[in-house]
């Protein structure tokens, strides 16, 4: 299986496993401007050079051995399970993407066919009801994960930790895994362990949110999408998530964790 996932600097000064909906565009453009001075012009999604990628065969060997040898710093970030599944859905499921077109095709023809959610429309009118089609959403994310129809489960809203598994179950040991919610104090510790090539400011670099403005803007709080059932549905989901990286399952209105991540305890759990 590999390390799916998984960006090096070229430099091999530092290893990321990526997280969707997790400040990665940000973090691999801040690991391409440590090697070369210069952000990556688009999205970093896309380079397919100046950074080495698991999905690059040319990056294949090289992050192998990193990893393998336990000698590369290694990091990942996360983010509170209910704000990434909100991102996500308005994201993926509400907005255009960069190409111009919905995401993944028939998806979302599917969703409103079968679990009769609306997401606007293509004109930019946003005039629907965004509770109740989140909700609608949730069943959906919920089927894909538990029984894997209409469709395998999508990287935006599998479980973190499911994502994070796959790093150490192959070998890999992190170093570092910090909190979107506190993305400046996170970076700065892992920038605080390695040698780059340029001198990275985290008070200079700008955020690279690439889904910004691809879908309606979130017209209420976090917590009035969450009612008793909802939160049911995100607990059989991201309980993993949940427990290892300390979030607060009782208050979905709280975004930031409640307690410290323990690193034995993440490989302990996600190791077998």
């Amino acid at each position: 299986m590999g390390f799916p996932g998984t960006w090096m600097t070229e430099s091999e000064s530092m290893v990321y496993r990526v997280v969707p909906k997790c400040a990665c565009s940000t973090i691999g453009q801040i690991m391409f401007y440590s090697d070369h001075g210069t952000f990556f012009d688009g999205d970093i999604h896309d380079a397919q050079s100046g950074l080495h990628k698991w999905a690059l065969d040319h990056s294949k060997d090289p992050i192998t051995q990193r990893i393998q040898a336990h000698d590369t710093y290694a990091f990942t970030c996360v983010r509170n399970p209910y704000t990434r599944i909100l991102s996500s859905f308005f994201d993926k499921i509400c907005g255009i993407q960069r190409n111009g077109k919905r995401y993944r095709g028939n998806l979302v023809p599917l969703l409103i066919q079968k679990y009769g959610i609306e997401v606007g429309g293509d004109d930019g009118k946003q005039d629907f009801d965004q509770i109740k089609s989140f909700r609608r959403f949730l069943l959906f994310a919920r089927d894909t994960i538990r029984w894997r129809r209409p469709m395998d489960p999508d990287i935006h809203w599998s479980a973190m930790s499911g994502h994070i598994s796959t790093f150490i179950v192959n070998g890999g040991q992190y170093n570092n895994i910090f909190w979107t919610e506190s993305f400046n104090d996170g970076m700065a510790d892992v920038l605080k362990h390695v040698e780059t090539k340029q001198k990275i400011d985290l008070s200079e670099i700008p955020r690279f949110n690439e889904s910004e403005g691809h879908g309606p803007k979130r017209a209420h709080p976090v917590e009035d999408y969450f009612d008793d059932l909802s939160m049911h549905l995100i607990y059989e989901i991201y309980k993993k998530d949940f427990e290892l990286f300390k979030y607060d399952f009782e208050n979905p209105g709280n975004k930031m964790p409640i307690g410290e991540i323990d690193l034995a305890e993440v490989h302990a759990k996600l190791g077998d």
